[in-house]
């Protein structure tokens, strides 16, 4: 029976040792924080987005950072594998707007809980509070890992200890370490999903303010349009986040790195009208409120909190009657609500990143069972390879696949 040691109890760590260990491995799970799954427990707001729904042959077009690496784990076990999974094991789904699914009971922990019983009730023995201080390696085999208590032998170990996002979960970089100590390539860890960071400083009095059924849109220096999405954003602090600034900021932290200019970019707030015919709904607010002031007749089409800054940026006076509003001033009004402006000059730090892009080499992983090319019997899985998705369900997706990749080959090694 061949012995395998996983290393960090994260989505990717717990499926590899359930799955080892119902292939017939003798399995230890070795976790230095005190519980397992701690990033698990806090993702979707607590309520987990643990995977997507669209057609499993669609996922790896989700994954800018080296989505194609992913054939062969999607293969071995999809998004619609992992929903059957969760469901045989008692934990219903619902899917949501943008095909992203959670649990019935919108609680991560039972995610955590399902993962941390699958893994015991295939065999697997979870040590917490237990650090790893390196690998053994021999000849360019793998022989264990050294723990607080001496050399730990396997026959093979897979290392599923996560980027660089959220550190006080545990994830503080330690396998980068250890891989690039072996020979591995570490492509420089950046923030993948995160939030951005804008120079207006309105965008403070709009703090905890979400908008859906938006656009945003962002343009290079030269006014090329980087990209474009629709759904969901939230006002913050220091600037923007929420699921679509999520999923733009790739791109965008890409071209603040490579070009050190400014990004503008633009929030459609009525995407579903034109401006002939969002000018024609403000006409009829207008003459709704007719002798009300102007600071008074937006409610009907802005949220509450919205509509002091909206007035600001439209030069129209506030305490102007509706009535005399002229058409330049209305024409103005509805290209700014078209064209809300805001100017990107960073990205917050990678320790408040969603996911981490960059990590392990892919390059120097087989895709078809996530060992190491460098070192036999060496596995990786999970955010630390240099693969990440966009938001919705996609980085936890990769965790779960490749992480049951790994635990699958791993099983069946023997040291030579």
């Amino acid at each position: 029976m061949n012995k395998v040691v996983v290393v960090g109890a994260g989505p990717a760590g717990m499926m590899a040792a359930g799955i080892a260990s119902q292939a017939g491995a003798r399995v230890e799970l070795l976790e230095k924080g005190a519980r397992v799954g701690r990033k698990l427990a806090i993702t979707g707001k607590g309520r987990c987005n643990i995977t997507t729904a669209v057609p499993a042959e669609e996922l790896v077009y989700a994954y800018p950072g080296n989505g194609k690496f992913l054939h062969s784990a999607f293969a071995a076990f999809s998004n619609h594998d992992l929903i059957k999974f969760l469901s045989q094991r008692g934990l219903e789904t619902k899917i949501e707007r943008g095909m992203r699914v959670f649990p019935v009971s919108n609680d991560a922990h039972e995610v955590v809980q399902l993962f941390e019983s699958f893994a015991r009730e295939q065999g697997a023995v979870i040590r917490t509070s237990t650090a790893v201080k390196g690998l053994a390696v021999e000849a360019g085999v793998i022989q264990g890992v050294y723990t607080q208590q001496g050399l730990l032998k396997a026959d093979a170990v897979i290392i599923t200890t996560g980027g660089l996002s959220y550190p006080g979960t545990g994830s503080t970089g330690d396998g980068y370490k250890w891989a690039r100590e072996l020979g591995h390539t570490i492509i420089t860890p950046q923030p993948g999903l995160v939030p951005l960071i804008t120079a207006e400083k309105w965008v403070k009095e709009l703090r905890g303010l979400s908008l859906k059924n938006v656009s945003a849109s962002s343009f290079r220096a030269d006014g090329s349009k980087i990209n474009e999405e629709f759904g969901e954003m939230l006002f913050t602090h220091f600037g923007i986040s929420g699921p679509i600034i999520l999923t733009m900021s790739r791109d965008i932290r890409h071209y603040l790195d490579q070009e050190k200019s400014p990004v503008k970019l633009e929030i459609d707030l009525k995407p579903a009208l034109d401006e002939e015919r969002l000018d024609l709904r403000l006409q009829r607010d207008l003459n709704k409120y007719s002798r009300k002031m102007f600071k008074n007749a937006l409610y009907d089409l802005l949220p509450r909190k919205f509509i002091p800054i909206i007035i600001d940026l439209s030069g129209i006076q506030a305490e102007k009657a509706c009535h005399q509003i002229t058409r330049e001033e209305r024409m103005q009004l509805v290209y700014l609500l078209k064209h809300v402006p805001l100017t990107i000059v960073g990205t917050r730090p990678i320790s408040e990143a969603i996911v981490t892009a960059g990590g392990v080499d892919t390059r120097e992983i087989n895709p078809a069972t996530m060992q190491s090319r460098l070192v036999k019997g060496l596995y990786f899985a999970g955010e630390i390879l240099d693969v990440d998705g966009y938001t919705g369900g996609y980085n936890l997706q990769a965790a779960f696949s490749t992480g049951y990749l790994a635990g699958k080959d791993a099983a069946g090694r023997r040291l030579t």
